[in-house]
């Protein structure tokens, strides 16, 4: 063989490397399509086609449907499904109607948004971060939004309303702000020529240590009533949302999540490391900065309208992985388990004790313990 022939086998090879790889990130759906596997292109955003991921993700959202169902019919009062699905549909009238409108399906909406945006925020940080404890709960964000929300709750005294707060803007407003100055926080003294994902979690657990330490405060200097409506709302519950608690966070889920959505591929591509990434063209540390900006938004959302709910963003990402066989969490099926399981939680919290448990506390119930499990396997992988 001469050496041109030579040159140019060589230069073969390297072309069918590169988009073998490609197609393993996910980079285009032309390069699924090149090495096999097909894609899907929706104007900017491609994605690769996978069935398990596809149809765990439909499974995930017909048991959202069918919670939500149940989680309107079932109360002080039993409501047949069918009847649920009639007034869903107006085509109810009476008692039953006005209980499953203005009464429940506020609240199960409510709890299956939070879902929603806790495990798609999930998703994004334990990606970008690619460790499985990098999430809004870890790295400061919740504790964050938490500080701005019970400052609200506390600065207003012995007046404090829930209806009156979020109509004025108060929670959402302030749980935001905390967010992203939490958020700026962890990232300012986590910079050191880039954001490094173990350095961000060093820094998050601190930053969110400090965050709960200043909570602790507000409510020890707040007035009794003050204080046991924040220690309330710090749980983690459903009980209080209406409509009002329903529109602020659907905006922010239609303009969030397809935005998370369109960041799939280039996620898929951070997981090959900072130096591959940056060879192939993608901007690291903007993308982490958007990445980072959209798990804020969707945590603040999700805080100012029923609490820090905990374990949520944790859990249903690794669970999303397990299921989906993929090397990272996929964003939707993370988002449809986090609403199934806050749906189940809050049916669980509602009808399995005689008085009412906030749904915070059935989750964390539930994640406390896979991430006992999570740290003990990860430890017994590092001593082989």
């Amino acid at each position: 063989m001469s050496a041109a022939e030579q040159a140019r086998t060589r230069t073969e090879a390297q072309a069918r490397t590169g988009t073998e790889a490609q197609a393993r990130t996910g980079a285009h759906p032309r390069a699924h399509a090149a090495a096999g596997r097909r894609g899907v292109v929706v104007g900017p955003v491609g994605l690769a086609w996978r069935p398990r991921v596809f149809w765990y993700t439909v499974a995930a959202l017909g048991a959202v449907g069918v919670l939500i169902v149940l989680g309107v019919a079932i109360g002080s009062t039993w409501i047949a499904p069918a009847t649920v699905l009639r007034s869903l549909f107006g085509l109810e009238t009476g008692p039953d109607a006005f209980i499953v409108s203005t009464l429940r399906l506020p609240r199960v909406l409510t709890g299956a948004l939070v879902g929603l945006t806790l495990g798609v925020a999930g998703a994004l940080t334990q990606t970008f971060t690619r460790n499985p404890l990098g999430t809004p709960d870890i790295i400061g964000v919740t504790s964050g939004a938490s500080v701005g929300a019970v400052a609200a709750i506390v600065l207003g005294g012995g007046s404090y309303s829930v209806s009156a707060i979020v109509l004025g803007g108060g929670i959402p407003v302030a749980a935001t702000i905390g967010a992203l100055l939490a958020a700026a926080a962890v990232y300012g003294f986590g910079w050191r020529g880039g954001v490094q994902s173990y350095r961000l979690i060093l820094v998050g657990i601190g930053v969110s240590a400090t965050l709960d330490a200043v909570t602790s405060y507000l409510l020890v200097r707040a007035k009794i009533t003050a204080a046991a409506a924040a220690s309330q709302w710090l749980v983690g519950s459903l009980s209080s949302t209406s409509w009002s608690s329903v529109w602020p966070l659907l905006m922010v889920a239609a303009i969030a999540v397809p935005l998370a959505l369109a960041t799939s591929a280039a996620l898929g591509i951070g997981q090959l490391g900072d130096e591959v990434a940056t060879g192939v063209g993608l901007a690291v540390q903007r993308h982490r900065l958007v990445v980072i900006a959209l798990a804020v938004v969707l945590t603040a959302a999700a805080v100012a309208a029923a609490g820090p709910v905990g374990f949520v963003a944790f859990v249903v990402p690794q669970v999303g992985l397990r299921l989906a066989g993929t090397n990272r969490p996929p964003l939707l099926l993370a988002g449809a388990l986090g609403a199934a399981l806050v749906l189940a939680a809050d049916l669980l919290a509602r009808s399995a004790f005689p008085w009412q448990v906030p749904v915070g506390i059935i989750t964390t119930v539930i994640g406390a313990p896979y991430l006992i499990w999570l740290l003990i396997r990860h430890r017994k992988e590092m001593s082989r």
